[in-house]
């Protein structure tokens, strides 16, 4: 009778095989990160677009509602690239205020600011901004995408001439578009996520 001897793993086996198994895991522990990464990625870049198209929408909305100043100025006080000043009540209380758009290019932050009108007869609006108000992070427009363009009644049928130069020339101004970048880590992220719309200037058309 012949008699098989059962033969164990040798230590060299053993620690190939455990070898094998930690290189296995070091690779699944880093697969893992990575989706969680992009994933948390994701989330975060969909949450600041969403914002920052709310904000988008809300400005937009706020603008088509402007209105001759409490001291007789003209609804648009100026308007540039990164920067817009308007006059609207925009808390319905009676009062026109003037609100600031502009983009803090520092700390990428889109922000309004909100001047309400002091004395009487006339009134005057004191030349800083009374509050200051985050409407959107991580908007990235640099000098060659600005967030704010300026149309004058011709538009769309004038192109050659639209958008107006900036600094604008208020009085001209009849549409406004609202253009925002919106990216959570500019240096490793893909492309910026792109957010934008037009605000008609319907009070203007009765001045």
């Amino acid at each position: 009778m012949i008699t098989r001897t059962r033969k164990g793993m040798s230590l060299m086996e053993m620690l190939i095989a455990v070898g094998i198994s930690l290189i296995a895991m070091e690779g699944f522990t880093l697969l893992f990160l990575r989706s969680w990464d992009n994933n948390k990625f994701i989330l975060e870049e969909g949450m600041a677009s969403s914002i920052a198209s709310r904000a988008t929408n809300d400005v937009v909305a706020t603008l088509r509602s402007v209105r001759q100043a409490d001291n007789g100025d003209f609804p648009v006080e100026s308007g540039d690239d990164f920067d817009l000043k308007v006059y609207i009540d925009i808390d319905d209380d009676g009062v026109v205020e003037r609100v600031h758009y502009f983009l803090d290019l520092a700390n990428d932050q889109f922000k309004m600011g909100v001047t309400n009108p002091t004395g009487a007869s006339p009134v005057s609006y004191p030349a800083s901004d009374d509050t200051v108000t985050v409407l959107a992070n991580f908007i990235v427009n640099e000098n060659s995408d600005p967030v704010f363009y300026f149309y004058n009644e011709n538009y769309p049928g004038d192109t050659v001439n639209n958008p107006l130069a900036t600094p604008v020339a208020v009085e001209s101004v009849r549409l406004i578009r609202v253009h925002l970048l919106v990216n959570i880590d500019p240096v490793h992220a893909p492309n910026n996520i792109n957010i934008e719309s037009f605000a008609d200037l319907r009070n203007l058309e009765i001045l």
